[in-house]
């Protein structure tokens, strides 16, 4: 991913309340906010525009985190009518500065953001349906240009659930090992948490314990992001966790000590490394 500038607003003084943020040299223009700060989000005169908009929170029959991928003409009328839903806590949203951006642009984009989040988000996709628009071949390239300006900010706001990567290449050093049952996992502390190398092999039964983290699996198989290889699971590409735990335990097919059963080439663990290194 090129370099970029990148300009954040704090409208209200808080990181982490209502916010805008633009790119260098980039017609579009992203505007975030947390539910509590919704009203105000509203009132922006950039949300009357077309756009795409993000809502991210927590499934509260899983416990996984949750996303929502929607598009609107008007951005502010369709906010409004999840209100009713209670799984969200966040929104973001994307626009247009030159206020280009058409219905067939932003179907396009929505079609595009949900595949793409069904394929590689570990999250829990709220909707999965998506009508998607054709568009003329100089159209199209235009807004695949948009969309990787969108996924290069989205991280930035928080948004987590697009698998890229805009880390450098994994240095042998930083490469740590999970091992069970003669099977061997690896991976590295990233910036989300900690990134399970495609590759990667899990052992194919759950654990009996294991039940938040056993819907965890499932859904990485039901994703293809876990399938099955003979006797055990392997990762069909890099899953970012929220953290080492979360990625030994789908590993392992249980809860698990990420910091411990994390270890080097050397067989040092992940709690001792990151001890030397404070």
């Amino acid at each position: 991913m090129d370099a970029a500038t990148i300009k954040i607003f704090l409208v209200h003084g808080s990181p982490k309340g209502l916010r805008t943020a633009e790119l260098s040299n980039w017609s579009g223009k992203a505007v975030a906010a947390p539910r509590n700060e919704l009203a105000a989000l509203l009132k922006r005169a950039e949300l009357s525009n077309p756009g795409v908009y993000f809502l991210s929170g927590v499934d509260s029959d899983s416990g996984d985190n949750a996303i929502y991928i929607g598009e609107a003409e008007n951005v502010a009328n369709r906010l409004k009518s999840h209100s009713a839903t209670d799984y969200w806590n966040a929104v973001t949203v994307f626009v247009s500065k030159d206020e280009n951006l058409t219905k067939s642009h932003i179907r396009y984009l929505e079609g595009k953001l949900i595949r793409h989040a069904a394929e590689t988000s570990t999250s829990k996709l709220m909707n999965s349906a998506n009508s998607g628009s054709k568009l003329p071949e100089s159209d199209e390239a235009e807004m695949d240009i948009f969309l990787q300006k969108m996924l290069q900010l989205l991280p930035v706001l928080g948004v987590m659930d697009f698998g890229t990567s805009i880390e450098g290449q994994s240095r042998e050093e930083d490469i740590l090992y999970c091992k069970i049952k003669g099977l061997t996992a690896s991976g590295k502390r990233s910036s989300g948490g900690f990134t399970v190398f495609a590759g990667s092999q899990a052992v194919l039964e759950h654990r009996p314990s294991a039940t938040r983290m056993r819907k965890k699996r499932e859904h990485l198989v039901e994703k293809g992001l876990l399938k099955a290889d003979g006797q055990h699971l392997v990762f069909t590409r890099d899953v970012e966790f929220g953290s080492p735990s979360t990625a030994a335990a789908m590993v392992r097919g249980g809860s698990s000590n990420g910091l411990k059963a994390w270890k080097s080439a050397g067989g040092v663990s992940l709690k001792v490394i990151e001890a030397s290194e404070t």
